[in-house]
This record gives structure tokens, C-alpha cells and sequence, in this order.
């Protein structure tokens, strides 16, 4: 099948997830990304080529679990843009590509020679994509971030934890994440444009603007009502407040920290919660109608988790589902990717070998598209692993060429 975006070339400064998790989206429907690293410090502008985890613990710039993952089918390159030759063959590389990418804070590149307007110049209908924490703009564009910056200045922390106790935020980087989706997609409606118009663009993208577009309703809530998100018994994910319903939660179940989560939507499955569990507890007048659980879900959870709690989560998921309850058991990284078969059957994960590493299973995406799916065939390069056939095919420099580039230290 034609790969989607077979026809586009991105010239790719991308690192760590925020960045490189973008272009490896584009990678996996037939962009053709190279990947630019600096052969001084062996790369490492990326703190993922050695970073944990990695085969056997060691930290070869080869052997990270996490870099070789975000970065699969990707050509990698290395080019030491200290020196006027690197420049020159940056500057010829621009010129054959669609699109040039990076999560630096701001105004790396520019320090580098090669801002937007330098790159318009090398090739008017460009595509720039920077990602830095907070733009380009504005009085916090200087200030350097990482994910759980973003996550903490941009309100997304605030909004988390348990209720009545501090912010928490999710123990991992959430908005690297989150950020790479945004960045993915603003490549693709850049590209979009410059087809109906022949116009290149700078795409300028605040990861901190990102994540406070993820609030929704509680920036509604603040906006129209003046109620913060966190004030006495909120916030609490567990339980729902548009619409309204209860039971809403995750309830422990027998084993080691095992949990199910039971939602009822309206009055009916309510019932047919009430009618499989029971107990006596079942018919108290305080939990007949909706309003009645709202005003006593503290003592209708602790009933539902007495009952849970001394059952497998899975046989509470299944009684449920047989009553026609919303109800998930709450599934560990072993469990859902190892051993449900839905996640085999949609193709998540894939296998890839790479150089160093050998056989690895990486990410795949959770979509596929019917003509043009995605495809990921190898895994991230290796240091440096296709600078002589990316030269030799692009630029038409002969081994030998590529050979007194090395020796220079210009790759």
C-alpha cells in the first residue's frame, strides 16, 4: 500500500518524547526523517541515548530501551555544526527537505545560523516546527522547561491528586507525551496549508499553551461558576460530576493491588448492580434514587468496596458485564499487554530488531487507517548508523568524500 507521507523529507533536531515522538509518527506513514545528531558529544543532546532503561545496564549510546523506541524508522546522521562544513551540509540538506523540526528552548538554532529566516532563505516554502515549553513569545519565552514543568505551571498538577491532599501529577511526564500528538499534528496541517497555498510556514508551538487547552470543563467551571478546582472534597477523579452518577469509581479487590472500576450511568444499571451484590445494604432508602447516592457516596463506596474487596477482579468485571454494568477490572502493564488478547489483535505492539539491541518489541499507534496504514519495519538508528548512505544518496558525496568528513570531524 502507498505510504501516506512517502513524499515529504524532515530534517529532524527532535530529542527526548515531546520532540521525537512527533516525528516518529511521521516516520511510521512514510516521511523519510533524518535524524541530526552531534558526533562530539556522541549525540547526547538527546539525554534518552543513554538513558535508562538499557540492555544488560549498560550506557552505550546504542543500547537505550527508550531512545530505540521513539525513535524507530528513522535515519540517523551525525554532522558537527561547529564547523562551516557542517553548516554547508545542514544548509544543502534544508534545501531538499519539507520540513525542519525541534524541541530546543528557544533560540538554539538561531544561535546556530539557521532561524527562520536563514532557512527561507535556503528554501522559501520551509516548514519550521520549534516545541519549546513556552514559545517564542511572550515573558516566559527565555525560562528553559521539561514535561512536569509544563504540567505544573500550565495548572494540570494542580488539578490532580487525591482530594484534600496536595497536587500530585501522574509520576511520569504526561505533557512529553502530549505535546509530541500536538506536535505531529501542527507538521501535518502546516504541510496541509503549503499544498493549497505553496506558502511555507514557522509553526511556533508552546508545550505549557498545549497543556492548558487540556482543562475543558474546569476552566468552564472557574470561568462561568468562580468554583476552583480544588476546594473541600475535590478534586476527586474517581467520581463524576457531568452528568452526575454514582456509583463512579475504582474499588479494591483481592489479590496484590488489584482494583476494578464500576460506573452506573442512569437508575437501571443501578438496580442491576443492587440486584447482583445483594446485601442488605442494597435496599437502604438513602441509596434508592441518584441524589440520594451523591449525598451518600462516601458510605455507598465503602459498601461496594466491602464486596469487591473480597473478589477477583476479573470475576467482578465479567458478573458485571453480565448485568449489563459498566465495570473494567484495572489492568497492569503485564496484563493488559502480555496477556489480553485485544491488545495482539489491534497491533500495538510490534517487533522490530535493531543493530545493537537485537529483537525488541516497540510502541505502535492506536489507530489503522484502511489504505494507508502505518508500518514500522526497524528500529532507531544507531550513532551515526546511516550518515555515509544518507550523504551519498542526498547530496551525492562519494565514500571517499564521506570518509575526509570524518577524519575532519565534521560528521
Amino acid at each position: 500500500m502507498p505510504e501516506a507521507l512517502s513524499s515529504f523529507r524532515i530534517c529532524d533536531f527532535t530529542g527526548q518524547l515531546a520532540g521525537a515522538g512527533a516525528t516518529k509518527w511521521l516516520a511510521s506513514f512514510g516521511a523519510e526523517v533524518i535524524r541530526i545528531e552531534d558526533p562530539v558529544n556522541e549525540g547526547r543532546w538527546d539525554i534518552l541515548r543513554s538513558r535508562a532503561p538499557t540492555v544488560d545496564g549498560n550506557s552505550s549510546v546504542n543500547l537505550s530501551g527508550s531512545f530505540n523506541n521513539h525513535n524507530t524508522r528513522k535515519h540517523g546522521i551525525t554532522l558537527n555544526l561547529r564547523t562551516e562544513r557542517g553548516k554547508e551540509i545542514l544548509a544543502e540538506l534544508v534545501k531538499i527537505s519539507d520540513v525542519v523540526a525541534e524541541n530546543f528552548s528557544k533560540g538554539v538554532l538561531e544561535r546556530w545560523g539557521f532561524g527562520y529566516e536563514r532557512l527561507k532563505e535556503l528554501k522559501p516554502d520551509i516548514i519550521y516546527v520549534s516545541h519549546s515549553g513556552f514559545g517564542h513569545r511572550g515573558p516566559y519565552g527565555d525560562f528553559k522547561s521539561w514535561g512536569p514543568v509544563v504540567q505544573a505551571i500550565s495548572g494540570l498538577t494542580f488539578a490532580s491528586g487525591l482530594r484534600d491532599q496536595e497536587p500530585a501529577g501522574w509520576g511520569y511526564s504526561f505533557m512529553d507525551h502530549t505535546g509530541a500528538y500536538y506536535m505531529a499534528m501542527a507538521v501535518l496541517l502546516a504541510i496541509i496549508h503549503r499544498q493549497r497555498t505553496g506558502e511555507g510556514q514557522w509553526v511556533d508551538l508552546a508545550g505549557t499553551e498545549a497543556a492548558l487547552t487540556l482543562h475543558g470543563p474546569a476552566l468552564l467551571d472557574w470561568t462561568v461558576n468562580h468554583r476552583p478546582t480544588r476546594r473541600p472534597g475535590h478534586p476527586d477523579s474517581n467520581r463524576n460530576l457531568w452528568p452526575p452518577m454514582a456509583p463512579h469509581g475504582v474499588y479494591p479487590c483481592a489479590g496484590d493491588d488489584d482494583w476494578v472500576a464500576i460506573a452506573c450511568r442512569n437508575q437501571g444499571e443501578w438496580e442491576a448492580l443492587a440486584a447482583l451484590i445483594n446485601e442488605d445494604w442494597c435496599t437502604d432508602p438513602a441509596f434508592a434514587d441518584l441524589n440520594g447516592r451523591l449525598a451518600a457516596q462516601d458510605a455507598l463506596d465503602a459498601h461496594i468496596a466491602g464486596w469487591t474487596t473480597e473478589r477477583n477482579k476479573f470475576e467482578v468485571q465479567d458478573a458485571l458485564h453480565g448485568v449489563r454494568v459498566p465495570a473494567s477490572a484495572v489492568q497492569k502493564p503485564e496484563e493488559r499487554i502480555d496477556l489480553d488478547p485485544s491488545t495482539e489483535n489491534f497491533g500495538l505492539w510490534c517487533k522490530v530488531v535493531h543493530p545493537e539491541i537485537g529483537p525488541v518489541r516497540v510502541e505502535g499507534h492506536p489507530v489503522h487507517f484502511s489504505k494507508t496504514d502505518w508500518l514500522i519495519d526497524r528500529g532507531g538508528p544507531c550513532l551515526g548508523e546511516h550518515t555515509e548512505e544518507v550523504l551519498g544518496r542526498l547530496l551525492g558525496l562519494s565514500s571517499e568524500e564521506v570518509g575526509e568528513l570524518r577524519e575532519e570531524g565534521v560528521i
